[in-house]
């Protein structure tokens, strides 16, 4: 990965003093022969050219400015800068130039230079500063020169800055801008507005806290009022002392907190309303502004905080009965915008802040102002409501719990935000959104804290569903009690898809409370009838509900679905939405294609219940395979030993632990053969419950072992072998018909051909059982190999290739065609 710590920008300064970009690359420091000494190389990060190859010469004064910027002269007229992308490389590049010159790093500049007598040179900042010119009218026009000369250089826009201040050059600047007004000096004007924006991207705090001083503010609006491109000058401070008022909702007897708030108005309102919009090398230059602001607006909210009068009286008011409308109007606003102020502040004082308020009781009057019938008071209040939500949901979560034992629900502050979440009159529905998301908040186990003693997500959601969900799932319930929903508009509609997408969050995420939910009520039932709906946005939002349920494969919600025929209207919103190729049709045939994969049961009821109506359906296999899924688990049902042989063959695909087959083998020798059953398997007594599965892979193993054990009776054990009478065995044998005889699960020669009991081996032997199951296959195949994967086909094959070798060979014994055909 490229070094993004030595990642520059080079920069020359050009004839107009104008820094021109030559290009970005990667810089290194190392000796050039060439130039006998350690040189700055900047590579072109595009195709590798040199940008830069510039020696560190020992007394080249070298700056570094900003933590990313270094900055040096190499001769008359020509000035480098490297602007860094972060500071890590600056400081490696700036510690090699400081090693070289023998300087401490902890420097900002190299040399002392010596003034050549070129004010445009980069000197060093401890040479004298740079001389202004008097300030007087005829001299305006060389001023706003040399402050525009300035800026493009990062020392010279240092040494204007250090002038300025140093003279209180801004006072008699603004003298100037007075006299040129009364003198309706148009020429002069114009020349002040370039020097005081010049004097904003000098970025100096010093400068401007005497421009935003309560005597300079107004004059230094005045100066930015006449920009020479515009015909007629701005209004601003017309604006400012008649348009705009100062309300005071509560009285602020603190007159620094009264001058603070002024200010930050002030000079928010030229940052975003005076000032140009910076182009994209000035927009550094005004980093400083914003910080100002910034810890202007944390200023005003700790010194509010503090006191404590202030705020009791606010929220006293707030809730009086006796405060008129227009006055709640206002301290709700200023409420509002208090908290908004908050979210500057670092995390350890936001908290401070937030208990400051939940402490004075900002909960209960939310629940009041909520309460009211001022819709625009209502969303300021819902505006803090979101501040709180998302700052802290457990302290929300913490107060509607303790009110509920005091209130009824309808005065729940958690059932208020749903009712204006339904109420909403917006048509587009933009604050029932934003409530939405603040209940999907406070509902999120995710963000619920578990304790020692207790647990928030049990106790909140036991809460949530015994007193809110009934008024969240109200609207849902009204309008689907007929097979179309009552109400379809274009807002109802709006309306009922978010109250579902709330409801299938609670779905994924609240596993005990929605089942028992949904299944009482009976609310999927009621939601499916909105797939019924006009708009393809909420039958969509109903069809998602149901896959989220079906997801969760939980035989409680299946049995609900399937007793409730619960299918039935997505399957008539399929057929109804024919064959049009759109979201609602691959929504539905993803859903019955899950199913088909994942869920037994519902495969069975959705053939046995809508086959006929799924039957013609055939320009995806989706259906057919859910018919054949559905037959497969038939098969298996009918014929629990073919379920049982078909996890034979995969689970024997591997390897089992040794010792367990020496038991096994330790059993059948062990076993007395007399005891035996005809045709019965022997199973030991500690294995009965899987003994088709733990018996068939060490059979031939048992045979071998049987046949060198019995060595002195080898024609009794050949007969056996023939007839099958002494040796346990198993036996699948061909008829002619397309049937097959399954006396019990295949031998050991079935699974492993080629082992020792393969035909003609000792014990390899079997013999027809009278109580043997019939099982019908198709084409003659044994219908044991029913794989869902590719192994059906391998083994199919593989049965094809042995019936054909069977039938070309001369006729054997029925003993002998089952291990063939096997």
């Amino acid at each position: 990965m490229t070094d993004t710590r030595r990642r520059v920008k080079v920069y020359t300064l050009n004839e107009d003093r104008q820094w021109d970009d030559r290009g970005t690359g990667h810089v290194s420091s190392g000796y050039v022969e060439r130039l006998k000494g350690t040189s700055l190389l900047v590579r072109a990060e595009s195709d590798g050219s040199l940008l830069l190859e510039s020696k560190i010469n020992p007394n080249t004064a070298y700056q570094k400015q900003q933590d990313t910027l270094i900055v040096w002269s190499e001769a008359e007229n020509y000035d480098l800068a490297l602007s860094f992308q972060e500071k890590a490389g600056c400081d490696e590049i700036w510690e090699k130039i400081c090693q070289v010159q023998g300087k401490d790093p902890s420097v900002d500049i190299t040399q002392d230079v010596v003034d050549e007598s070129e004010e445009e040179r980069f000197d060093d900042m401890s040479s004298p500063g740079l001389e202004l010119p008097p300030c007087e009218l005829n001299r305006l026009e060389d001023l706003a020169e040399m402050v525009a000369s300035s800026l493009p250089s990062p020392l010279r826009r240092e040494k204007l800055a250090l002038a300025v201040e140093n003279e209180g050059y801004i006072r008699k600047i603004l003298e100037l801008f007075r006299v040129c007004e009364d003198l309706e000096n148009r020429e002069g004007l114009h020349h002040l507005y370039e020097i005081i924006k010049g004097i904003f991207l000098l970025n100096r705090t010093a400068l401007f806290e005497v421009m935003f001083s309560e005597e300079c503010i107004m004059d230094v609006i005045g100066c930015l009022e006449f920009d020479p491109a515009l015909a007629h000058p701005r209004r601003h401070r017309e604006f400012l002392t008649k348009t705009a008022r100062f309300k005071e909702v509560i009285p602020i007897s603190d007159p620094e907190l009264r001058q603070k708030i002024h200010q930050t108005y002030r000079v928010q309102y030229i940052q975003d309303m005076v000032l140009p919009t910076p182009s994209v090398f000035e927009e550094n230059m005004l980093s400083t502004l914003h910080s100002f602001i910034f810890f202007n607006k944390v200023e005003i909210v700790g010194m509010l905080q503090d006191d404590e009068k202030f705020l009791t009286d606010l929220f006293a008011q707030l809730t009086d009965e006796a405060t008129d409308d227009d006055k709640r109007h206002e301290l709700v606003n200023f409420l509002k915008e208090f908290c908004a102020f908050s979210q500057t502040l670092q995390p350890q004082n936001r908290d401070a802040f937030f208990k400051t308020l939940s402490n004075m009781g900002i909960l209960p009057a939310l629940e009041v102002i909520l309460g009211m019938d001022d819709v625009q008071v209502r969303g300021a209040a819902t505006d803090i409501f979101s501040y709180l939500v998302e700052y802290n949901p457990s302290m929300v979560r913490e107060f509607v719990m303790q009110e509920s034992q005091q209130n009824d629900d309808d005065i729940l502050l958690i059932n208020l935000i749903i009712e204006h979440m339904i109420c909403d009159t917006d048509p587009e529905l933009g604050g029932a959104v934003q409530l939405m998301g603040l209940l999907r908040t406070l509902v999120d186990p995710e963000n619920m804290l578990a304790t020692a003693n207790k647990t928030e997500k049990t106790e909140f959601l036991s809460f949530f569903y015994k007193h809110c969900m009934h008024v969240l799932s109200a609207p849902l319930l009204a309008n689907t009690t007929e097979e179309k929903p009552s109400k379809d508009d274009f807002q109802t509609s709006q309306l009922l898809a978010l109250i579902l997408e709330l409801l299938t969050f609670c779905v994924e995420h609240h596993t005990y409370h929605i089942k028992n939910y949904i299944i009482n009520k009976d609310i999927l039932r009621r939601v499916l009838v909105l797939t019924a709906s006009q708009h393809a946005f909420l039958a969509l939002c109903a069809l998602r509900f149901m896959r989220r349920i079906i997801g969760l494969k939980d035989e409680f919600y299946n049995r609900y679905i399937m007793r409730n025929f619960l299918f039935e209207p997505v399957i008539k919103a399929f057929l109804n939405n024919g064959s049009r190729y759109n979201l609602m049709n691959s929504a539905i045939i993803e859903m019955f294609e899950y199913v088909r994969v994942d869920v037994k049961s519902l495969t069975a009821h959705i053939i046995e219940n809508y086959w006929k109506a799924l039957e013609d359906v055939d320009y995806v296999q989706t259906f057919k395979g859910l018919k054949l899924r559905y037959e497969q688990q038939r098969e298996r049902q009918d014929n629990p030993k073919l379920d049982s042989m078909r996890s034979i063959l995969r689970n024997h695909r591997f390897r089992r632990d040794a010792r367990t087959l020496e038991d096994e083998e330790e059993m059948w020798f062990n076993t007395d053969e007399d005891d035996l059953e005809d045709g019965e398997a022997v199973v030991p007594p500690s294995d009965k419950m899987k003994s088709e599965e733990d018996l068939m892979e060490p059979i031939s193993k048992f045979m071998e072992r049987k046949k060198l054990k019995d060595t002195d009776d080898k024609d009794v054990l050949g007969k056996s072998s023939l007839s099958g009478r002494q040796n346990p065995s198993f036996k699948l044998s061909f008829s002619g018909s397309t049937k097959t005889s399954l006396s019990s699960p295949p031998s050991s020669a079935s699974l492993n051909p080629g082992s020792p009991g393969s035909p003609g081996s000792p014990g390899s032997g079997a013999r027809s059982s009278p109580s043997s199951t019939t099982v019908t296959t198709k084409g003659g195949l044994v219908g044991l190999v029913d794989y869902p994967d590719d192994d059906d086909d391998e083994d199919e094959e593989e049965d094809d290739d042995e019936e054909d070798c069977e039938s070309k060979e001369d006729p054997l014994p029925p003993s002998k065609k089952s291990k063939l055909s096997s």
